[in-house]
């Protein structure tokens, strides 16, 4: 089709309508993908992930200096939270990186989150998937900060930086529910500001406690604002990245995360054909008022709902 054509002969328009078609989950989406994924495999993806307010829009647009610096084509994926009363978002990052907007060698996106609590919706992903058709070597995404819950970005990026500031109160309530496990690299953010000193000792505690591993990660102090730390932080990364290449663990790592894409994929397939099928067949509205009025209870009807379209379970 004539838009991939012009997609992959570096043409931003066609690129820029590619991710909203995808985002908006048009039904020429598929097929777009699908033409697409032959091309992909070859960017490298950073995830930046951390509460909100710890800084993490000023260090992507830090590191997409750095690199620049290195010649390296950038695309950025900004994931802000979506209102759930007009589901729009405030798409803000781009005015911290407005500085880039007309280089040739970045690409800048804001998305919303729609709704998904782990940092990432279903459309960021692809969107990553389309930039790295496109041909740009880098791939930087910013989750929309959500805290404790916000570890989808393991499923996407090949180098996850879990961003920290000794403004945030207790960093170690920070690190609970997964987000400890999915950091490749922490950064402590803000570190001109007091309490720097304690965050850094709390995240050494916390690895010092975990079992043997292949890559301990490294707590950078950034102050972003002067660049401070963000040489070494860059440098970090290439570390990180030269650690996957070394015994094939980068292939084993995208492997992993393509079968959990796999998975992913199959479940919303299901759980969309299930719902399609439920509504051709019943009028939600009355048994959804009679569980509200106690008189059924959401358990049996669900099966009886799966029992409806035979489905087996």
């Amino acid at each position: 089709m004539q838009l991939v054509k012009l997609l992959l002969q570096g043409n931003r328009r066609a690129l820029a309508r590619v991710i909203t078609l995808v985002e908006n989950d048009e039904k020429e989406k598929l097929g777009i993908l699908q033409a697409l994924y032959p091309h992909t495999g070859n960017a490298y993806v950073i995830g930046v992930t951390g509460a909100p307010g710890a800084g993490k829009s000023s260090l992507v647009d830090r590191l997409l200096a750095e690199a620049r610096t290195e010649g390296l084509s950038v695309g950025v994926i900004a994931v802000d939270p979506t209102s759930p009363f007009t589901g729009g978002a405030i798409l803000g990052d781009r005015i911290r990186m407005q500085e880039h907007a007309l280089d040739p060698g970045v690409f800048i996106r804001s998305m919303g989150s729609r709704g998904s609590l782990g940092g990432l919706s279903r459309s960021t992903r692809e969107t990553i998937q389309v930039l790295d058709a496109f041909g740009k070597d880098l791939v930087l995404v910013e989750t929309v900060g959500v805290g404790q819950s916000e570890v989808d970005i393991v499923r996407a990026a090949d180098t996850t930086l879990v961003v920290l500031t000794p403004a945030a109160g207790d960093s170690v309530q920070t690190l609970k529910a997964g987000i400890m496990e999915i950091a490749d690299l922490f950064v402590n953010n803000k570190a001109d500001l007091p309490g720097v000193e304690r965050t850094f000792a709390e995240i050494r505690a916390m690895l010092d406690l975990r079992s043997e591993q292949p890559w301990r990660p490294p707590v950078i102090k950034t102050i972003c604002t002067k660049g401070s730390g963000l040489g070494q932080l860059w440098e970090a990364i290439g570390a990180h990245r030269a650690h996957l290449a070394a015994d094939n663990r980068l292939h084993e790592e995208r492997q992993l995360r393509v079968r959990l894409e796999l998975a992913g994929e199959v479940e919303h397939l299901v759980k969309s054909k299930i719902w399609e099928e439920i509504r051709e067949r019943v009028s939600l509205e009355g048994l959804i008022q009679q569980i509200v009025d106690r008189q059924r209870d959401p358990y049996s009807v669900a099966r009886e709902l799966l029992e409806l379209i035979n489905f087996p379970f």
